[in-house]
């Protein structure tokens, strides 16, 4: 029989500053945390718009030699752990630390590091270089560090698969606990890729939107969407095994039951057609959960505000889920936080068990114009009680990877 795991901890840090109930409070009141970039030049950018971390003061979290020595990406991670292991009341002490791993995902890891230290190189030569740059770029780094913080020692990665990166942290992080190879694990994403070389990448791809209004700029499943909004951030999960989680009086936030990961084998960066990957996915972890379709009662979706994903998940939802789709209510967050990348899981995953939690379902805001493609209950611009017992997240990356997690209110 396989192990139980819930969640007993989480921290967050987003554009709406530092902590999970923050994040929370401001996505159940339809609250946006994207505003025009301000931490590099964008006036030369085609996109000028973006969800960026600004209150947040690593000296809270860590001490000065460490953030010198440490990526933003990887501060972000620090800090996010330290509350979730605040929340989960965790005495470092009284557990078997080699029982215990950590999976923190990224999908560009110290990027903000390696343009810094690229700059230096041609203005200054060689020699200027820091002999930081190398475990500061690192997208395992965010990872080890927290390992190394908390004396933790057991099964310990770095997922990076683009967008799926902390879905796929947190899925597989699940699956360890549950086949009995750990008994806790901190898991997560992190990203900070709010620079100029990442903005002009994704602007060179027109996969961002060009409107310069940030209050509107995301909108997912809307039929005036024209690409997403970058957003930064981390999310952390402390996630156990159940009977743990009890015996040391741990509060349980939700469980998770459930988790899929497929690749399209299609496309570099577009979806496969009709979301054949994405909606194996769904599939996948349904099944994992000994569920069937009806039983889901929320989607956190993917849903990034382009024109073919948001279609193209809609098609998946579609295809497993048959006529109850037009019944099942169905979100995309990233219309309040922007896209965090390879956090975006993490910081999904953490609303979703807080919708579970609270029986709030989070809003779409921005949704005005409808879409023939994209005809679900988007749970458009307003928040709605609802008293769910299963909840589905899904995130979906280029190179075609794709996780899903299904979670259960405790």
């Amino acid at each position: 029989m396989n192990r139980r795991v819930v969640i007993t901890g989480m921290g967050a840090i987003t554009s709406f500053g530092c902590g999970a109930d923050k994040l929370w409070q401001s996505i159940k009141q339809g609250i946006s945390g994207i505003s025009r970039i301000e931490r590099v030049d964008v006036s030369d950018l085609p996109t000028q718009v973006g969800a960026e971390v600004r209150d947040f003061d690593p000296n809270q979290f860590l001490e000065k030699k460490e953030i010198r020595r440490m990526d933003r990406f990887a501060q972000y991670a620090m800090a996010a752990t330290q509350m979730a292991v605040e929340e989960a009341k965790i005495d470092f002490s009284k557990v078997n630390k080699e029982r215990i791993g950590v999976i923190i995902g990224t999908g560009v890891g110290g990027i903000e590091t390696i343009e810094n230290q690229h700059s230096m190189l041609l203005e200054k030569g060689t020699s200027k270089i820091s002999p930081f740059l190398v475990p500061m770029m690192l997208p395992n780094m965010a990872a080890g560090l927290i390992a190394i913080k908390y004396g933790v020692k057991g099964f310990s990665e770095c997922t990076v698969s683009a967008c799926a990166s902390s879905t796929n942290a947190i899925g597989d992080a699940y699956k360890i606990i549950q086949r009995n190879a750990a008994d806790m694990m901190i898991a997560g994403g992190t990203e900070a890729a709010m620079t100029r070389l990442t903005l002009a990448g994704f602007c060179a791809m027109k996969a961002m939107t060009t409107n310069l209004d940030a209050a509107t700029a995301s909108r997912p499943f809307d039929l005036e969407r024209d690409g997403f909004v970058l957003g930064e951030g981390a999310g952390t999960l402390i996630i156990e095994e159940l009977n743990h989680a009890l015996q040391r009086g741990a509060t349980i936030i939700a469980e998770i039951v459930g988790y899929g990961s497929t690749n399209d084998a299609y496309h570099m960066t577009a979806p496969a057609e009709e979301g054949e990957g994405a909606a194996r996915c769904m599939k996948i972890a349904i099944e994992d959960a000994g569920l069937q379709p009806q039983d889901i009662g929320y989607i956190n979706a993917h849903g990034t505000s382009t024109p073919l994903g948001d279609k193209n998940e809609t098609t998946a939802i579609k295809t497993i889920f048959q006529d109850y789709a037009y019944k099942l209510p169905v979100s995309s967050t990233k219309s309040m936080t922007g896209h965090l990348l390879g956090a975006a899981g993490a910081i999904e995953a953490i609303i979703t068990a807080s919708a579970l939690k609270d029986g709030f379902l989070p809003p779409t805001v921005n949704y005005k114009s409808h879409d023939q493609g994209c005809d679900l209950d988007y749970v458009p611009n307003k928040g709605r009680k609802a008293a769910i017992s299963y909840a589905l997240t899904n995130s979906f990356g280029f190179g075609g990877h794709n996780a899903t997690l299904v979670l259960k209110a405790f």
